[in-house]
């Protein structure tokens, strides 16, 4: 087997999804302690707080990082794969001089525009001061994101796993007891050393495998214009997912308070967040993959179908796991205060079927530097987004939040199919049709179970589904790898 053959087979997309899986397992795992020892501190509106603090940092975030990210691990990939070391180590000193830059803008830029984000998302200038103590947040992101962007593509993966393990630790051991101590007055302290405690494992591995030398030359910053021109339209399609979060829990507590907007949080932790946590290998492992293949053809389209495979195998199970049991998981990650978000996160899930599948194509954008594309899809998820979910809360709360999330991922597969096929030549597998053909109808069922009042056959036949669709997912992967 060639080295492309390898790392496009369906063991090594396993391992690596299994190597970040598990990590992010473990870091979830820590993640919900504190969660739940927040939860019970600050209540439902604490988290609301926390939420509408880390929603506006990080669309300002990504206001000022103009794709850097993205671009760099594009750029040091190809040249990793080349085994051109000069070249690495060129455009990582072009990366991090320019994250230097940036990061001080960003600074400034949050600084200046305090007035307005307090303004804008409470409807009133009594946070201006909470803003400016949050800009070194900013600052901080995008130092982490360039240096994150060396560890991925020079495919040092395990030591990026460790990293996001001990950042959560850390997050924990920092951020609780503050909480504890000076309750809502602790969250701007909270959120600005967990930020330094992120930057400061990130850059103990990256640095170690490069040792920093800052330059800022002429030469270095004309060689970084290519990858900020690159990045300003993914930059512009960033902000459509950093916007939509600001806009919905902006609306959310305008319309209805602090408290809604912890609800609403908590139902997209528990299911977009943490059941993604399956995802997390294509940022670190098939993203790097997908941009080092040169062309587009029959590689590129296997290399896609068969992400999309073991995603959609591996994420399957949990997802009706997930539906059967948050009635006992979400009062024990949180707190009974947090019981009326049950219905929406539970239909919620469904959507992950969905994103299991639109995901992987996203990426194509990304890997073949078409940051137009990027912003086109984005801009037509974030319109979909925030019009389902604002129509479905006002139609029926907090459960019509969770169905318009549900609706605008099945509308946005309709779209995104077939422009990746018109675009890249992009078409989806009869193995991926198949699978998603068996697993679907599970997940359903086990959404259907949710509105039966009869707890025998609620958890029997739960616990059925569950085994069926683990059962069915491990046959076509042992058969597959």
């Amino acid at each position: 087997m060639s080295k492309e053959e390898h790392t496009n087979s369906y063991s090594h997309i396993l391992k690596y999804i299994g190597l970040f899986g598990g990590v992010q397992a473990m870091s979830i795992g820590v993640a919900l302690v504190r969660n739940k020892l927040v939860a019970l501190i600050l209540g439902p509106g604490g988290m609301g707080l926390v939420s509408l603090f880390t929603s506006t940092v990080s669309l300002i975030s990504d206001l000022s990082n103009f794709g850097i990210g993205l671009s760099a691990v594009q750029k040091i990939s190809q040249a990793y794969d080349r085994g051109d070391t000069e070249c690495i180590s060129h455009t990582i000193g072009v990366v991090r001089c320019w994250c230097a830059l940036l990061a001080l803008m960003g600074t400034v830029l949050c600084i200046v525009l305090s007035p307005f984000l307090s303004w804008f998302t409470f409807s009133w200038n009594g946070h201006t001061f909470h803003f400016i103590c949050l800009s070194p947040i900013v600052g901080l992101s995008l130092l982490t994101l360039g240096e994150t962007a060396i560890i991925k593509a020079v495919r040092e993966l395990r030591r990026l796993a460790m990293v996001t393990f001990y950042n959560i630790v850390g997050a924990l051991i920092v951020s609780v007891p503050i909480y504890y101590l000076w309750g809502m007055k602790g969250i701007v302290p909270s959120l600005v050393m967990m930020a330094l405690i992120q930057f400061l494992l990130t850059v103990h591995v990256s640095y170690h495998l490069y040792p920093l030398r800052l330059n800022f030359s002429k030469s270095l910053l004309h060689d970084g214009l290519g990858m900020i021109k690159l990045g300003t339209a993914f930059v512009a399609a960033t902000i459509f997912t950093s916007g939509t979060n600001f806009l919905i829990r902006s609306y959310l507590n305008n319309v209805s308070g602090l408290d809604m907007v912890g609800l609403y949080n908590a139902g997209i932790m528990m299911t977009l967040t943490y059941v993604g946590m399956v995802f997390s290998a294509m940022d670190t492992d098939y993203f790097p993959r997908l941009s080092a293949i040169p062309n587009l053809g029959f590689t590129f389209n296997t290399t896609v179908n068969r992400q999309i495979e073991m995603i959609f195998l591996v994420v399957s199970p949990l997802l009706v796991a997930f539906i059967i049991f948050l009635p006992i998981i979400l009062p024990l990650l949180y707190s009974g205060k947090f019981m009326p978000v049950l219905g929406m996160a539970q239909i919620v899930v469904l959507a992950m079927y969905f994103r299991a599948l639109e995901v992987p194509i996203e990426y194509i954008t990304l890997a073949r530097g078409d940051s137009l594309s990027y912003l086109l899809i984005q801009a037509v998820y974030a319109i979909l987004f925030v019009g389902a979910v604002i129509v479905g809360f006002q139609s029926c709360g907090l459960v019509g939040t969770g169905a318009g999330i549900t609706l605008t991922t099945v509308v946005y597969l309709g779209f995104i199919l077939p422009f990746s096929k018109y675009r890249y030549g992009f078409h989806v597998s009869r193995r991926v049709i198949r699978n998603v053909v068996v697993q679907l109808p599970i997940g359903l069922l086990a959404y259907a179970l949710t509105f039966l009042d009869r707890p025998l056959i609620y958890w029997t036949a739960g616990i059925v589904l569950c085994a069926v669709s683990a059962l069915v997912s491990l046959r076509i992967i042992r058969k597959n790898c």
